[in-house]
């Protein structure tokens, strides 16, 4: 059987590039194979660690997040030796409020420098402000915390509070919330800032109307998965906090403010009959509220996506 070729501009057929119907040959094959079986194992084995943890958290914090009181009653207003009863409500809206009052201010810090970056690429700021924001991307926890316990707790002798812990979560918690919104920004095309330009509308006007609400969606997101990060942190609440308090308070300005890391240390420390019960239902409890909001990342970012029409 013949194969009738094309046709050239010329009249004559055109040339098929010559490994256009090389078969694949069996060496390549089998190293084809065996990358795949590497990255498969890779993967295997970094998932069974995984797995494991979350089994382990599962099977001993389980019986505590079922209580009917592990949600809303107090873990330190019973008897840890014998009470298994009560539950951590004091320190699940310490996590909440110290993670609130760091993303109410880390936010608007954080967007303003994303915005700096993409949409004023020219100005002198630019360089200083990308190398500060990767200085902090690369700081650990416990250096944060202890800057800020130096200068604000010994220095400024303001006291270990919630909202201390708030501050070493700012500088944990910014250079995340930049670094993935610039990425959404930059995803923003040119050609919608464009055509606000060729209407007449200023440039500010054109970032807050077009540009914004345009990433809007994977902005969130980032922020939302800034929280899960800074929610596990322990190096902060450990230093900054305080000794934990028994009961729920809401003003992260005085101390003792509980949180779920800080409560897990304590339980741990306590190395009594029913202290197991207690850490394990609240590292199971830190996992579920890290799960949530990534949870709620997911469905921003698909709901509030710039829909074509």
């Amino acid at each position: 059987m013949s194969i009738a070729l094309d046709k050239g501009a010329g009249g004559g057929p055109v040339k098929q590039h010559p490994s256009a119907f090389r078969e694949i040959s069996l060496s390549r094959r089998i190293r084809n194979n065996a990358a795949r079986g590497a990255f498969f194992l890779c993967f295997v084995l970094g998932v069974i660690p995984l797995v494991w943890l979350l089994w382990t958290v599962i099977s001993n914090g389980a019986s505590a997040i079922t209580d009917p009181h592990w949600w809303f009653g107090d873990a330190y207003a019973v008897d840890t030796t014998t009470n298994y009863g009560a539950g951590i409500a004091p320190a699940i809206v310490g996590s909440i409020i110290q993670a609130l009052v760091a993303t109410i201010i880390s936010v608007p810090i954080a967007v303003l420098t994303a915005i700096l970056l993409v949409e004023y690429p020219t100005s002198k700021l630019v360089k200083p402000v990308s190398f500060m924001v990767d200085i902090l991307a690369g700081v650990p926890s416990i250096v944060a915390t202890l800057f800020i316990f130096t200068v604000f707790v010994i220095g400024l002798s303001m006291g270990q509070s919630a909202f201390m812990v708030s501050l070493a979560l700012i500088l944990l918690m910014i250079p995340i919330v930049v670094r993935s919104s610039e990425e959404m920004l930059k995803l923003v095309p040119d050609e919608l800032r464009e055509a606000s330009y060729a209407l007449g509308i200023p440039k500010w006007k054109t970032i807050m109307r077009v540009v914004i609400p345009t990433a809007l969606s994977g902005m969130l997101s980032g922020i939302f998965l800034a929280i899960a990060r800074i929610m596990g942190e322990t190096a902060p609440v450990l230093i900054l906090a305080g000794p934990a308090s028994s009961l729920v308070k809401t003003n992260p300005f005085e101390g003792g403010m509980n949180s779920l890391p800080l409560f897990i240390k304590d339980m741990w420390a306590a190395s009594q009959p029913a202290s197991s019960f207690y850490y394990w239902g609240a590292a199971l409890t830190l996992i579920i509220i890290i799960a949530v909001l990534n949870i709620v990342a997911a469905l921003l970012a698909k709901y509030l996506a710039p829909k074509s029409r």
